[in-house]
């Protein structure tokens, strides 16, 4: 799919790979609502964006994992541009490290990392259907292939968020609708570097994790592999190669893999 002359809405997009995204599409000519939980933040980049390409972008604030705050993200879409042609499910929490994590801990990881994509296809795919066109892009993690370490909720929720836009894919790819799911390891945002004090970033031994294991990437350069994929209209977006190796090895030998997980686990406990 080209993304010039689309209408997308981006969520999580006042920052990190959501704002850079945002950006990028309208680099490449598309019409974007800019939606976070912070109207503010989603305001700012809606203003770098128009600021650059005039009239292509709006900002909206809400809990993008709310039903009634998503059919509004289309409604504005709608009003401003006209009908959606592509969502970014972008959105993600890191949640609770542990057992520990409480019932409440597990349904806000749940609503915002997978909820949310299940209830904006709810609203979306059935009128892309009758189209015969349309794209969603869900952005979970190589957590979502693989794990995380120190990070309970986050690796169960975005196991889940892999398993919906796989079934997206295979329930409604022949019928126009077209899926991507990006699984990056470290990026340079406020989830693997949370401002001083913020309670929303990996704990530490998650970010531990993720450092180690390989290069953090800038925003910029994961929104353009998104965009890449989108032109391909592949599903599974890769910004780290090496992730699919780990992938495979995984598939190759479960047991050994766990072996091997544990083992780097205990490597960091002890660093």
């Amino acid at each position: 799919m080209k993304v010039a002359g689309k209408v997308a809405v981006v969520t999580g997009g006042g920052g990190g790979i959501g704002g850079a995204i945002a950006r990028s599409l309208s680099d490449a000519g598309a019409r974007v609502v800019v939606a976070d939980l912070s109207g503010s933040t989603a305001q700012a980049v809606a203003d770098k964006i128009n600021a650059d390409h005039p009239g292509t972008a709006v900002a909206a604030g809400g809990d993008v994992a709310d039903t009634e705050v998503i059919r509004g993200l289309i409604a504005l879409a709608e009003s401003e541009f006209g009908p959606v042609d592509m969502y970014f499910a972008n959105a993600g929490i890191t949640g609770a490290p542990g057992l520990d994590a409480d019932e409440a801990a597990w349904d806000l990881s749940l609503d915002v990392n997978l909820r949310a994509h299940i209830r904006a296809a709810q609203l979306l795919v059935p009128g892309w259907v009758e189209r015969g066109d349309g794209y969603f892009v869900s952005t979970a993690s190589a957590a979502g292939l693989l794990t995380q370490i120190g990070g309970a909720t986050y690796a169960v929720t975005k196991h889940a968020a892999v398993g919906f836009a796989e079934w997206l894919s295979v329930t409604y790819g022949d019928q126009g609708v077209k899926v991507s799911c990006l699984c990056p390891q470290g990026v340079n945002t406020k989830l693997l570097f949370p401002d001083d004090g913020a309670p929303d970033g990996l704990s530490e031994t998650a970010a531990k994790a993720v450092t180690a294991a390989g290069d953090v990437l800038e925003p910029s350069q994961v929104a353009a592999d998104v965009l890449a994929a989108i032109d391909a209209e592949r599903f599974l977006i890769l910004p780290h190669p090496k992730v699919l190796d780990m992938y495979r090895h995984k598939g190759a030998d479960y047991d050994r893999w766990l072996r091997g997980m544990r083992r780097y686990q205990a490597s960091l406990q002890q660093n």
